[in-house]
């Protein structure tokens, strides 16, 4: 798209729409998201895509198709519910076509091309792909309508195979080339015929006229020289990057030696900062107060307490969410990610989108399953960020992982604006997570002692001897001095590309 005269905009809608064919186990149309774009020149804006609690126009819920699945990491089992109830009102497609009609300028079809082409003809299937397909087996063979997006003569797809999703790339034709107004009335109607209380699901007519994808400010946080924009309330994964950053600048990080044990003691203790915070009712106050959560993190935030409660939390051990970040040369910067959860089990059969789970996941619901009002706009952790220099932008960054990606984005962060390493270590660096007072970190490229010392101070502490794909995935763009940088994690497969 960026050479063919698009603009980061075209090129994220591009890779995006793309990638709701080719990475089907971790992004659909069926799923939800959220972009940050803008440039010194215009200014900075968050599209809020994500998705809303169904069920507007239900005098009472009907009989719900909803039900555990459980999952196998290897390492440990993880109970996930699907189910057309699990389906909350799916918000990306409406963003990308909202975010496309306000920022793109190449034609619709051609920023469709790419997917339409990969969903027709077929595409070759990542090892990577491949791999969390066969972690999420037990739902994505929880009906026909799903399985047939996986399956190549009765068995799981393998990596080096190629798939083919025929009646999505007839539905991308029709968007790129007819009336995308007219196709995405086509979408709604299948919803509701599909995932409508008749069949077990919630989704109405009522939540259709309800949604709309929504324009925020982003969440400024000052950092030294930079400014850091990143995804506000109701999400909630913007408000801890800023917590942890804030108390980063409290406690003075930076005086350490990177990746020593002093560093990573520091690190940890910040992070479990942070986990202490939201266990202390951060959800409810971003519901409640969304503002405070910006005035704490903003230019005036002070009074910033952490002797907060130690509270259980769970996790979601694969995060099903994909990012990807742009620079265009004209100085235009976009962050997005998108998630559908791991996915609810049933498809559009006649469009072949799987439809989220977002309804099924205990992260999301913190209170219970069904407990939140029709029309509640869901919370996330995804935080698509950008990192400001006067008002330029000098970093695109943005992590998969569920309640990794707070960490993720926050080291990512700390390495590069305090401890001035290069993009590339700064991602590639072993990194940490802390839940309550449990620890999980990796080894790589520690020494024995700094290893050693983390493990003496967190009793509850998960050692990995490998990189892996539980500490998210930060895919990040950088221009410095004029020049342009970028870094996919290898953590997830990610890979980075130049149009000169």
């Amino acid at each position: 798209m960026l050479h063919r005269g698009g603009n980061a905009v075209d090129a994220i809608v591009a890779a995006k729409f793309a990638a709701t064919v080719t990475e089907l186990p971790l992004t659909s149309l069926g799923g939800g998201g959220a972009c940050l774009w803008g440039s010194a020149d215009d200014g900075y804006q968050l599209l809020d895509f994500f998705g809303m609690v169904p069920g507007a126009d239900l005098d009472q819920p009907p009989r719900l198709d909803f039900a555990p699945a459980t999952v196998d990491f290897g390492r440990t089992t993880q109970i996930f519910h699907v189910g057309k109830a699990a389906a909350a009102v799916p918000g990306e497609l409406v963003g990308l076509l909202d975010l496309h009609q306000r920022a793109g300028r190449l034609p619709l079809r051609d920023v469709l091309a790419p997917a339409v082409s990969w969903a027709r003809d077929g595409f070759t299937v990542s090892p990577q792909i491949a791999m969390m397909a066969g972690i999420i087996a037990p739902i994505v063979a929880w009906s026909p309508s799903v399985s047939r997006l996986f399956y190549i003569d009765g068995r799981l797809v393998r990596g080096g195979e190629r798939l083919a999703n025929p009646a999505l790339g007839e539905f991308l034709q029709a968007l790129g080339h007819g009336d995308p107004d007219r196709e995405l009335a086509r979408f709604w109607s299948s919803l509701v015929n599909h995932f409508g209380a008749a069949h077990g699901g919630l989704l109405t007519a009522g939540d259709i006229a309800a949604y709309s994808s929504v324009l925020r400010d982003p969440l400024r946080i000052p950092y030294g020289r930079y400014t850091v924009l990143t995804n506000p309330p109701p999400a909630a994964g913007g408000g801890l990057i800023g917590v942890g950053l804030r108390l980063a600048d409290h406690l003075a990080l930076g005086d350490e030696d990177f990746l020593s044990a002093r560093y990573l003691q520091r690190l940890a203790s910040l992070l479990a900062a942070v986990s202490d915070f939201r266990q202390a009712g951060y959800d409810d106050r971003l519901r409640r107060d969304p503002q405070s959560i910006r005035a704490l993190v903003g230019e005036r935030g002070n009074g910033l307490s952490t002797a907060l409660a130690d509270l259980p939390m769970r996790d979601n051990a694969l995060g099903a969410t994909t990012h990807i970040s742009v620079i265009d040369g004209e100085g235009m910067a976009a962050t997005m990610t998108t998630s559908n959860g791991e996915g609810c089990g049933y498809a559009l059969p006649d469009l072949g989108i799987h439809l989220n789970n977002f309804l099924g996941e205990e992260d999301i619901n913190p209170t219970g399953f069904h407990r939140l009002p029709p029309g509640t706009r869901l919370s996330t952790m995804m935080s698509p960020t950008l990192v400001l220099d006067g008002d330029c932008p000098r970093f695109a960054l943005g992590s998969g992982g569920s309640n990794r990606i707070r960490s993720a984005i926050l080291q990512t962060l700390l390495n590069l604006l305090t401890y001035d390493q290069p993009l590339d270590s700064a991602i590639a660096a072993a990194r940490l997570h802390v839940e309550g007072r449990r620890l999980w970190f990796e080894s790589p490229g520690l020494t024995d002692k700094a290893a050693d010392a983390l493990q003496r101070d967190w009793p509850e502490c998960t050692r990995f001897d490998a990189q892996s794909m539980f500490f998210g995935g930060v895919n990040a763009v950088a221009r410095i001095d004029g020049r342009l940088q970028g870094v996919g994690d290898r953590r997830r497969g990610g890979v980075v590309r130049f149009a000169d």
